[in-house]
């Protein structure tokens, strides 16, 4: 009995992966657990394990085709699913046999029906409903040929699309402009636009497109909280650690979102709620050679300021290296970016969708500033001042708000002392 192996569902959010690496090859023997194929989404590169023991018939992607969760990738010629996959395995599926495909309702949408990649780019081009297509390859796999004789006339064409992909720019995309041939000026290369880099493109676009971005900055004075680092921060590296301004910002963010939930909430719209999370996971924006990407450290508001040092640098290496596991970049509540290591000034942060807020920080320069004096008046100083800026949904709060939070924010980092304190 032939099975089909279909992209798995990699979790939250994740609906396309590209092929890096094809593991097996056409009448090869795969023992369940053996890997099949290393693919990147927008969140991390992730190796898949055979869910069956058997033969290898088919494999109908090779490195750099883009699949869709539920799209066939691998035909085996027999083989036994595993039978209980383990909680944070990526959950895999086999296709429907050909019977089952073609009692399908016509007209009604199904993620089921067994067909590759590039098949059902075909069947996209040629107008024809895989839906109304007899499949006459092994475990009821719409094959190429089967499209083409669709197209022929046989059956009747439709519009096609078992699960219509997420576009970068939905929904309220204007039209792709055509760009001019630049090579008519001078020698250009084309670069692929994919993997991290596309999956950035789309999420920023649908939070710009979707979230009323509003932005309230300010200065922190820094100086006693660095005096503050540069006593500790050889005890936290024996420990493993780095401890960095991001360390000490998630601290004062996790107590901000404590006072104010509803910058730690989510808008849903379909269902005319707000989602207010009980739990503080706060990504931190990493900067690495294949783009942006977000880890998440989970329960922040429950971890000394040793354990985030610990935890958020080793968090960081893995990104860095691509050894970042799905679970380290999913669950996030809130997010940071510090454009201070670079030496950024004040910037305007894309809010991470769904989320409602994110934080950002630039690099703490020294200035004259106005200190107060004991008993009256002020003097000028010099102090480490940092930029610090909040971008928020108005449609869940609101400016007064996020002066509030920044206050709480402002007040943590001025002060190591009345940082620990917000901590209990």
């Amino acid at each position: 009995m032939s099975r089909a192996f279909t992209l798995p569902d990699l979790g939250e959010g994740v609906h396309e992966a590209e092929v890096l690496a094809v593991h097996v090859d056409v009448g090869q023997q795969v023992r369940e657990g053996d890997p099949l194929l290393e693919v990147e989404t927008d969140k991390a590169a992730v190796e898949i394990p055979s869910p069956f023991t058997g033969t290898v018939a088919e494999v109908l992607v090779k490195e750099g085709d883009s699949a869709r969760v539920g799209e066939v990738m691998i035909v085996f010629a027999e083989g036994k699913a595993a039978e209980t996959p383990g909680p944070k395995t990526p959950a895999v599926s086999s296709a429907a046999p050909a019977a089952h495909a073609a009692a399908s309702p016509p007209g009604k949408p199904s993620g089921n029906i067994p067909a590759s990649p590039a098949t059902r780019r075909l069947a996209r081009e040629m107008g024809v409903d895989l839906q109304r297509v007899t499949p006459t390859g092994a475990a009821g796999l719409v094959t190429a040929e089967d499209v083409r004789a669709a197209a022929a006339g046989s059956q009747v064409a439709a519009v096609v699309e078992t699960a219509p992909a997420p576009l970068p720019f939905e929904p309220f995309a204007l039209p792709v402009p055509v760009l001019p041939d630049f090579s008519q000026w001078g020698e250009v290369e084309r670069r692929p636009f994919r993997s991290i880099r596309r999956a950035t493109a789309r999420q920023m676009v649908t939070a710009w497109s979707q979230i009323p971005h509003v932005t309230a900055q300010d200065l922190v004075d820094i100086t006693r909280l660095e005096s503050f680092r540069q006593k500790h921060k050889e005890e936290i590296k024996a420990a493993g650690g780095r401890l960095t301004l991001t360390v000490f910002a998630m601290k004062a963010a996790a107590t901000a979102l404590k006072a104010y939930p509803m910058f730690n909430s989510s808008l849903d719209l379909v269902s005319q709620e707000i989602v207010v999370k009980k739990y503080f996971n706060i990504g931190v924006a990493v900067d690495t050679e294949d783009g942006l990407i977000v880890p998440v450290i989970r329960d922040v508001d429950r971890k000394s300021i040793r354990e985030l040092a610990v935890e958020l640098h080793a968090c960081v290496q893995r990104t860095r290296s691509r050894k970042a596991a799905l679970d380290d970049l999913l669950g996030g509540t809130f997010t940071i970016t510090n454009a201070g290591a670079m030496g950024g000034g004040f910037f305007t942060p894309i809010i991470n969708f769904p989320q409602v807020a994110i934080l950002g920080f630039g690099h703490g320069r020294m200035q004259p500033a106005a200190v107060p004096m004991e008993g009256n008046g002020y003097e000028i100083a010099p102090r480490l001042l940092m930029p610090v800026v909040l971008c928020f949904d108005h449609r869940v709060v609101d400016g007064a708000d996020s002066i509030r939070f920044m206050k709480v924010v402002i007040e943590a980092l001025q002060d190591p002392e009345e940082l620990l304190m917000s901590m209990i």
